[in-house]
């Protein structure tokens, strides 16, 4: 994947999330055995998982807001029409919460 490519939320990510979700992934999404490779608690590991969860959220629903708006623009220069703006969105909404 080219840097490009990589979406915002996982470059809005400092180091130590990263950490955390390669840890989390080589253990096989176990909160349990993230917890021993941390030396923590299972709850301290799930409280890392919430607040990892909600920074994903976050730069997510940032990116939606660009992407919309970048359509929106779109309308506005008179590159595509409004009809045309509401099925690109409508699909791009349906396909982020996925439904296809």
């Amino acid at each position: 994947m080219k840097r490009e490519e990589v979406p915002e939320w996982i470059l809005a990510l400092d180091k130590e999330s990263v950490e955390f979700i390669r840890k989390f992934t080589l253990n096989s999404g176990s909160l349990k055995e993230v917890a021993k490779v941390y030396g923590v608690s299972y709850p301290t590991v799930r409280s890392k998982l919430d607040k990892l969860i909600k920074k994903i959220e976050l730069n997510s629903t940032k990116e939606d807001v660009e992407f919309i708006n970048m359509i929106k623009n779109l309308v506005i220069d008179e590159q595509i029409s409004l009809d045309v703006a509401k099925i690109i969105i409508d699909k791009y909404k349906n396909e982020r919460n996925g439904n296809l």
